[in-house]
Protein backbone atom coordinates (compact mmCIF):
# COMPACT_ATOMS: atom_id res chain seq x y z
CA UNK A 1 0.00 0.00 0.00
CA UNK A 2 2.83 2.39 0.84
CA UNK A 3 4.17 2.20 -2.73
CA UNK A 4 0.70 2.90 -4.17
CA UNK A 5 0.25 5.92 -1.90
CA UNK A 6 3.58 7.36 -2.96
CA UNK A 7 2.85 6.64 -6.64
CA UNK A 8 -0.52 8.42 -6.45
CA UNK A 9 0.97 11.33 -4.50
CA UNK A 10 3.74 11.77 -7.10
CA UNK A 11 1.18 11.69 -9.93
CA UNK A 12 -0.95 14.39 -8.26
CA UNK A 13 2.07 16.55 -7.46
CA UNK A 14 3.22 16.33 -11.07
CA UNK A 15 -0.25 17.13 -12.39
CA UNK A 16 -1.03 20.00 -10.05
CA UNK A 17 2.12 21.30 -8.31
CA UNK A 18 -0.32 22.27 -5.54
CA UNK A 19 0.34 21.91 -1.80
CA UNK A 20 -2.95 21.83 0.14
CA UNK A 21 -3.16 22.76 3.82
CA UNK A 22 -6.56 21.18 4.46
CA UNK A 23 -8.53 18.27 3.08
CA UNK A 24 -12.32 18.17 2.75
CA UNK A 25 -14.50 15.07 2.25
CA UNK A 26 -18.05 15.75 1.08
CA UNK A 27 -20.85 13.30 1.88
CA UNK A 28 -24.08 12.23 0.18
CA UNK A 29 -25.83 15.17 -1.48
CA UNK A 30 -23.24 17.55 -0.04
CA UNK A 31 -21.13 18.34 -3.09
CA UNK A 32 -22.41 21.92 -3.39
CA UNK A 33 -19.55 23.34 -1.32
CA UNK A 34 -17.50 22.85 -4.48
CA UNK A 35 -19.21 25.88 -6.03
CA UNK A 36 -17.59 28.02 -3.32
CA UNK A 37 -14.07 26.82 -4.14
CA UNK A 38 -11.80 28.84 -6.40
CA UNK A 39 -10.80 25.76 -8.40
CA UNK A 40 -7.25 25.51 -9.68
CA UNK A 41 -7.26 21.84 -10.74
CA UNK A 42 -9.84 19.06 -10.81
CA UNK A 43 -9.30 15.42 -11.67
CA UNK A 44 -11.80 12.59 -12.08
CA UNK A 45 -11.09 9.66 -9.79
CA UNK A 46 -11.00 7.34 -12.78
CA UNK A 47 -7.92 9.17 -14.07
CA UNK A 48 -5.98 9.00 -10.80
CA UNK A 49 -3.73 5.93 -10.37
CA UNK A 50 -4.83 3.52 -7.62
CA UNK A 51 -7.94 5.56 -6.72
CA UNK A 52 -11.21 3.70 -6.19
CA UNK A 53 -14.36 4.96 -7.95
CA UNK A 54 -17.52 6.33 -6.36
CA UNK A 55 -20.46 4.06 -7.17
CA UNK A 56 -23.14 5.79 -5.11
CA UNK A 57 -25.65 8.30 -6.46
CA UNK A 58 -24.92 11.74 -4.99
CA UNK A 59 -21.13 11.21 -5.06
CA UNK A 60 -19.58 12.86 -8.14
CA UNK A 61 -16.12 11.28 -8.06
CA UNK A 62 -13.77 14.24 -8.47
CA UNK A 63 -10.68 15.41 -6.62
CA UNK A 64 -10.59 19.20 -6.53
CA UNK A 65 -7.64 21.46 -5.73
CA UNK A 66 -8.24 25.13 -5.06
CA UNK A 67 -8.66 27.95 -2.58
CA UNK A 68 -11.43 28.44 -0.04
CA UNK A 69 -11.50 31.08 2.70
CA UNK A 70 -7.87 31.91 2.04
CA UNK A 71 -6.81 28.31 2.53
CA UNK A 72 -5.30 25.91 -0.03
CA UNK A 73 -7.55 22.86 0.01
CA UNK A 74 -8.03 19.51 -1.67
CA UNK A 75 -11.64 18.31 -1.70
CA UNK A 76 -13.12 14.90 -2.40
CA UNK A 77 -16.44 15.39 -4.18
CA UNK A 78 -17.65 11.89 -3.39
CA UNK A 79 -16.22 9.38 -0.95
CA UNK A 80 -15.91 5.60 -0.74
CA UNK A 81 -17.80 3.27 1.57
CA UNK A 82 -17.21 -0.20 2.96
CA UNK A 83 -20.66 -1.28 1.70
CA UNK A 84 -19.58 -0.66 -1.90
CA UNK A 85 -17.32 -3.69 -1.56
CA UNK A 86 -14.12 -1.74 -0.99
CA UNK A 87 -11.63 -2.79 1.65
CA UNK A 88 -11.00 -0.40 4.51
CA UNK A 89 -7.57 0.17 2.98
CA UNK A 90 -9.27 1.42 -0.20
CA UNK A 91 -11.88 3.47 1.67
CA UNK A 92 -9.18 5.39 3.53
CA UNK A 93 -6.56 5.48 0.76
CA UNK A 94 -7.33 9.11 -0.25
CA UNK A 95 -6.77 10.35 3.31
CA UNK A 96 -3.28 8.88 3.35
CA UNK A 97 -2.58 10.48 -0.03
CA UNK A 98 -3.84 13.84 1.29
CA UNK A 99 -1.42 13.58 4.22
CA UNK A 100 1.46 12.95 1.83
CA UNK A 101 0.32 15.98 -0.18
CA UNK A 102 0.74 18.07 2.98
CA UNK A 103 -2.64 18.56 4.69
CA UNK A 104 -2.70 19.37 8.41
CA UNK A 105 -6.49 19.54 8.82
CA UNK A 106 -9.28 17.25 7.62
CA UNK A 107 -12.89 18.48 7.45
CA UNK A 108 -15.52 15.81 6.84
CA UNK A 109 -19.27 15.99 6.19
CA UNK A 110 -21.94 13.30 6.15
CA UNK A 111 -25.67 12.74 6.02
CA UNK A 112 -26.92 10.79 9.01
CA UNK A 113 -29.97 9.59 10.89
CA UNK A 114 -30.74 11.35 14.15
CA UNK A 115 -31.44 9.11 17.16
CA UNK A 116 -31.29 11.90 19.74
CA UNK A 117 -34.92 12.96 20.32
CA UNK A 118 -33.86 16.63 20.50
CA UNK A 119 -32.69 16.60 16.89
CA UNK A 120 -34.77 17.65 13.88
CA UNK A 121 -34.32 17.00 10.15
CA UNK A 122 -32.01 19.69 8.75
CA UNK A 123 -30.12 20.23 12.01
CA UNK A 124 -26.32 20.06 12.07
CA UNK A 125 -24.41 17.94 14.55
CA UNK A 126 -20.72 18.64 15.12
CA UNK A 127 -19.01 15.39 16.07
CA UNK A 128 -17.24 15.34 19.43
CA UNK A 129 -16.86 11.54 19.55
CA UNK A 130 -17.75 8.40 17.66
CA UNK A 131 -18.60 4.73 18.14
CA UNK A 132 -17.03 2.52 15.50
CA UNK A 133 -19.20 -0.46 14.50
CA UNK A 134 -17.28 -0.88 11.22
CA UNK A 135 -14.10 -2.93 10.73
CA UNK A 136 -11.16 -0.88 11.97
CA UNK A 137 -9.12 0.49 9.03
CA UNK A 138 -5.85 -0.03 10.91
CA UNK A 139 -6.23 -3.83 11.01
CA UNK A 140 -3.34 -5.42 9.11
CA UNK A 141 0.26 -4.46 8.53
CA UNK A 142 1.29 -1.14 10.05
CA UNK A 143 3.81 1.05 8.27
CA UNK A 144 5.89 2.98 10.79
CA UNK A 145 5.77 6.18 8.76
CA UNK A 146 1.96 6.25 8.95
CA UNK A 147 2.05 6.56 12.73
CA UNK A 148 1.76 4.38 15.84
CA UNK A 149 0.42 0.84 15.77
CA UNK A 150 -1.97 1.78 18.61
CA UNK A 151 -2.96 5.42 18.09
CA UNK A 152 -4.59 7.29 20.96
CA UNK A 153 -8.22 8.21 20.28
CA UNK A 154 -9.02 10.26 23.38
CA UNK A 155 -9.58 13.30 21.13
CA UNK A 156 -10.66 12.07 17.68
CA UNK A 157 -12.21 15.46 16.85
CA UNK A 158 -10.32 18.67 17.49
CA UNK A 159 -11.74 20.60 20.46
CA UNK A 160 -10.71 23.99 19.11
CA UNK A 161 -12.45 23.39 15.78
CA UNK A 162 -15.58 22.14 17.58
CA UNK A 163 -15.72 25.33 19.66
CA UNK A 164 -15.22 27.54 16.59
CA UNK A 165 -17.90 25.70 14.59
CA UNK A 166 -20.55 25.91 17.30
CA UNK A 167 -19.81 29.61 17.76
CA UNK A 168 -20.18 30.20 14.00
CA UNK A 169 -23.51 28.34 14.00
CA UNK A 170 -24.83 30.42 16.91
CA UNK A 171 -23.77 33.64 15.19
CA UNK A 172 -25.81 32.71 12.11
CA UNK A 173 -28.78 31.22 14.03
CA UNK A 174 -28.09 27.76 12.61
CA UNK A 175 -29.50 24.87 14.65
CA UNK A 176 -26.40 22.90 15.61
CA UNK A 177 -25.61 20.38 18.31
CA UNK A 178 -22.51 18.48 19.32
CA UNK A 179 -22.65 14.76 19.85
CA UNK A 180 -21.57 11.23 19.08
CA UNK A 181 -21.79 9.58 15.64
CA UNK A 182 -22.14 5.80 15.38
CA UNK A 183 -20.73 4.24 12.22
CA UNK A 184 -22.34 1.09 10.79
CA UNK A 185 -21.64 -0.88 7.62
CA UNK A 186 -24.94 -0.32 5.78
CA UNK A 187 -26.17 -0.32 3.10
CA UNK A 188 -29.51 -1.04 4.73
CA UNK A 189 -31.00 1.79 6.72
CA UNK A 190 -31.57 0.89 10.35
CA UNK A 191 -34.48 -1.04 11.82
CA UNK A 192 -36.35 0.58 14.73
CA UNK A 193 -34.51 -1.67 17.20
CA UNK A 194 -31.16 -0.84 15.61
CA UNK A 195 -31.89 2.86 16.03
CA UNK A 196 -32.76 2.11 19.64
CA UNK A 197 -29.53 0.17 20.12
CA UNK A 198 -27.44 3.05 18.77
CA UNK A 199 -29.15 5.41 21.21
CA UNK A 200 -28.64 3.04 24.16
CA UNK A 201 -24.90 2.71 23.52
CA UNK A 202 -24.45 6.48 23.40
CA UNK A 203 -24.97 7.55 19.80
CA UNK A 204 -26.75 10.73 18.77
CA UNK A 205 -26.58 10.04 15.02
CA UNK A 206 -25.90 6.99 12.87
CA UNK A 207 -24.33 6.72 9.44
CA UNK A 208 -22.10 4.64 7.16
CA UNK A 209 -18.93 6.70 6.74
CA UNK A 210 -16.57 9.26 8.33
CA UNK A 211 -15.10 7.15 11.14
CA UNK A 212 -12.63 5.14 8.99
CA UNK A 213 -11.26 8.34 7.44
CA UNK A 214 -10.93 9.98 10.86
CA UNK A 215 -9.17 6.99 12.43
CA UNK A 216 -6.57 6.97 9.66
CA UNK A 217 -6.20 10.76 9.80
CA UNK A 218 -5.64 10.72 13.56
CA UNK A 219 -3.05 7.96 13.22
CA UNK A 220 -1.22 10.31 10.83
CA UNK A 221 -1.57 13.26 13.23
CA UNK A 222 -4.07 15.22 11.12
CA UNK A 223 -6.43 17.45 13.11
CA UNK A 224 -10.04 16.42 12.35
CA UNK A 225 -13.42 18.12 12.24
CA UNK A 226 -16.65 16.44 11.17
CA UNK A 227 -20.26 17.53 10.83
CA UNK A 228 -23.45 15.57 10.20
CA UNK A 229 -26.58 16.86 8.54
CA UNK A 230 -29.60 15.14 10.06
CA UNK A 231 -31.54 13.81 7.07
CA UNK A 232 -33.97 11.43 8.79
CA UNK A 233 -35.02 10.48 12.32
CA UNK A 234 -34.59 7.18 14.16
CA UNK A 235 -36.64 8.23 17.18
CA UNK A 236 -39.56 6.09 18.43
CA UNK A 237 -42.83 7.39 17.00
CA UNK A 238 -41.05 9.41 14.30
CA UNK A 239 -39.55 6.65 12.16
CA UNK A 240 -40.88 6.64 8.60
CA UNK A 241 -39.90 4.89 5.40
CA UNK A 242 -36.86 6.63 3.89
CA UNK A 243 -35.24 6.42 0.44
CA UNK A 244 -31.83 7.62 -0.74
CA UNK A 245 -33.67 10.38 -2.61
CA UNK A 246 -35.20 11.59 0.69
CA UNK A 247 -31.75 11.63 2.29
CA UNK A 248 -30.22 13.56 -0.62
CA UNK A 249 -33.05 16.10 -0.64
CA UNK A 250 -32.78 16.77 3.09
CA UNK A 251 -28.99 17.05 2.82
CA UNK A 252 -29.17 19.49 -0.09
CA UNK A 253 -31.68 21.70 1.73
CA UNK A 254 -29.44 22.00 4.79
CA UNK A 255 -26.21 22.22 2.84
CA UNK A 256 -25.98 26.05 2.78
CA UNK A 257 -25.77 26.03 6.58
CA UNK A 258 -23.02 23.41 6.56
CA UNK A 259 -21.14 25.26 3.81
CA UNK A 260 -21.26 28.49 5.81
CA UNK A 261 -19.85 26.79 8.90
CA UNK A 262 -17.11 25.06 6.91
CA UNK A 263 -16.08 28.27 5.11
CA UNK A 264 -15.88 30.36 8.27
CA UNK A 265 -14.13 27.58 10.17
CA UNK A 266 -11.46 27.39 7.48
CA UNK A 267 -11.04 31.14 7.66
CA UNK A 268 -10.51 31.04 11.44
CA UNK A 269 -7.95 28.29 11.10
CA UNK A 270 -6.19 30.26 8.39
CA UNK A 271 -6.00 33.46 10.46
CA UNK A 272 -5.14 31.68 13.71
CA UNK A 273 -8.05 33.23 15.66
Amino acid sequence: MLEKIKETTSYLQDKTSFQPEAGIILGTGLGGLVSEIDIVYQLDYENIPNFPLSTVEGHKGRLIFGNLSGKRIVAMQGRFHYYEGYTMEEVTFPVRVMKYLGIRYLLVSNASGGVNPEYEIGDLMVLNDHINLLPNPLIGKNHEEFGPRFPDMSEPYDHEMITHALSIARKHNIRAHQGCYAGVTGPTLETPKEYGYVRIIGGDTVGMSTIPEVIVARQMDIRCFAVSIITDLGVPGRIVKVTLEDVKMAAEQAEPSMTLVMKELLYLLQTGH
